[in-house]
């Protein structure tokens, strides 16, 4: 199960709603799709004309090391999200290294009924615009 359908369609409909491309932010990050998760999001979204190649990358792909690591498809959405946020990402936008930041926590709405009734998981993707600049960034 990955979150990746759920990433690219919100990350299209914001492109699609705001006129902005990949090119317009200096990255994207999406929570942890890990591996796998992450080449079907870039194929998603360069199925629909947007290639994220140069600016996505995963949090749960910069916290674990996957040739050391035996990780599979990463560790927790919520947990990788917040990691790398709050210890990468928000620091280098206050050093004034990255200004305008794509940030799409991803996850799973798990229910026990439906986990017991073989019913498949469905995903979630919420996208927040960061932007250091004054005047409301690409926006």
């Amino acid at each position: 199960m990955t979150a990746a359908p759920a990433a690219a369609q919100t990350i299209t409909r914001f492109f699609q709603d705001t006129g902005t491309n990949a090119e317009n932010f200096d990255l994207i990050i999406t929570g942890d799709l890990g591996k796998v998760g992450t080449k079907i999001l870039r194929e998603l979204t360069l199925k629909d004309g947007y290639n994220l190649e140069h600016a996505h990358t995963d949090c749960g792909l910069m916290l674990y090391d996957l040739e050391k690591q035996d990780v599979h498809a990463g560790g927790s959405g919520c947990g990788c999200s917040a990691s790398v946020m709050c210890g990468h990402i928000l620091p280098l936008m206050r050093q004034g290294r990255l200004n305008n930041v794509l940030f799409i926590a991803t996850g799973a709405l798990l229910s026990p009924t439906v986990i017991q009734q073989g019913e498949s998981i469905a995903s979630i993707a919420h996208l927040v615009y960061l932007s250091t600049q004054k005047t409301g960034g690409v926006l």
